[in-house]
């Protein structure tokens, strides 16, 4: 067996099993489930015909590449969003079964383990893929702590240069889960010099950048900064994203990586093989939902009205973007407050320290839930009053 694997930590989801194993939740109140990043707005009808009028695609074998139109529909969305030159489709777009898939194979396409000791960097917390991935291709992780304290950024300057010389990918998040953050134009700037000092790359992951709250002010995107910044070959950088969030189909296992032509010819390499081509069918029902606007904008406002009505009751801070609330619960134990909400009012939320890594005795997620806005209104309404009434049982009057 790969001995790789003995270094994967439970996921986030199994120790939230454990942790309610033998707990039976209140019959007084209804389940409510707000732990898990699944959209659950109604897939949109126009996605579903597509999907249905190219089911002849199912007698093909698929192109791992991708078919032109839906690499058209991609490059003509990417500049429509970012106000950027549309990236080459034949070298500089490639469709990806969902941006989870792709982050995870992306590092093993990108780690050379003939150089010694090779790092992946990547937030703490962190989506749980980053460091999945970084083992299994021999790395050693590598954390950047996000917390309050220094604004939820990933802060490179405490990095050892020694660090930084083995570094060979950084995963970045943004907007950022589970913190909603957006890099800033600066951060970029930053990041980018470093890949240029030590030859880096780095993997933007970009899956909740549809989902905002100001129509007027979408998230910066990094082949955005990238080319605000004059580096219009998108030199070391990748960007991951996912139709999943934007247009509610998870279950179509839909994205793309776009950037550096270089880099991605070397993904498509590693893909060709590893069997990974996207469904022809699937294909055409995305370069569908690519090419429309109007249902991520009423995406966009069910979120809005959800948080709206969700955060005043929970004095939450705002994120910047995506649709989680990360907070702090008044004792300090995330764990026990998530069993007790779940023993008590039958609302399930994820536990902050099961997305960090303790680093030097301090984990960062500790302390916090995140609490993910999918459930309908009314729902995530009456999952705020209940954790708000824990809350206030908590706390010392």
């Amino acid at each position: 067996m790969n001995p790789y694997l003995n270094s994967l930590q439970p996921y986030p989801f199994q120790k939230l099993r454990e942790l309610f194993a033998g707990v039976t939740p209140s019959a007084a109140h209804h389940a409510i489930n707000l732990s898990i990043g699944e959209p659950k707005h109604a897939t949109p009808e126009f996605i579903k015909t597509a999907l249905i009028n190219n089911l002849d695609g199912l007698a093909s074998y698929p192109l791992t590449a991708g078919v032109p139109a839906l690499r058209t529909a991609i490059a003509n969305w990417i500049a429509r969003r970012y106000h950027i030159t549309a990236p080459n489709i034949e070298t500089q777009i490639l469709p990806v079964n969902g941006s989870r898939e792709a982050l995870f194979a992306f590092a093993q396409t990108v780690i050379d383990n003939c150089r010694a000791d090779p790092v992946v960097i990547s937030p703490n917390p962190f989506y749980q893929i980053y460091e999945g991935a970084a083992l299994l291709a021999g790395a050693q992780p590598y954390y950047l702590p996000t917390t309050p304290e220094n604004d939820y950024q990933m802060d490179f300057s405490g990095v050892p240069a020694s660090v930084l010389s083995r570094t060979q990918l950084v995963y970045v998040c943004s907007p950022g889960n589970p913190t909603g953050k957006v890099m800033s134009l600066a951060e970029w700037r930053g990041l980018f010099a470093l890949s240029d000092r030590y030859n880096f790359i780095i993997a933007a992951d970009e899956c909740y950048s549809e989902i905002y709250f100001d129509e007027a002010q979408p998230p910066l995107g990094a082949l955005q900064a990238a080319a605000q910044l004059g580096r219009n070959d998108y030199k070391n950088l990748v960007v991951f994203s996912s139709l999943s969030k934007r247009s509610n189909v998870p279950g179509m296992r839909s994205g793309f990586v776009a950037g550096d032509a270089t880099v991605i010819a070397k993904f498509l390499l590693y893909r060709t093989y590893h069997g990974s081509a996207m469904s022809p069918s699937i294909q055409l029902a995305s370069a569908a939902a690519w090419d429309d606007e109007t249902h991520v904008i009423e995406n966009r406002r069910l979120y809005a009205e959800k948080f709206a009505a969700v955060q005043p009751l929970l004095n939450a801070p705002m994120p910047d973007a995506a649709f989680y609330l990360w907070m702090r619960v008044p004792n300090g134990d995330d764990a026990a407050f998530a069993r007790q909400l779940y023993q008590d009012y039958h609302v399930t939320v994820l536990p902050g320290s099961y997305l960090a890594r303790t680093v030097d005795g301090n984990n960062p997620g500790a302390g916090f839930i995140r609490i993910a806005l999918v459930a309908p209104l009314a729902e995530c309404i009456t999952a705020a009053s209940r954790i708000q009434q824990l809350i206030t049982q908590l706390t010392p009057q």
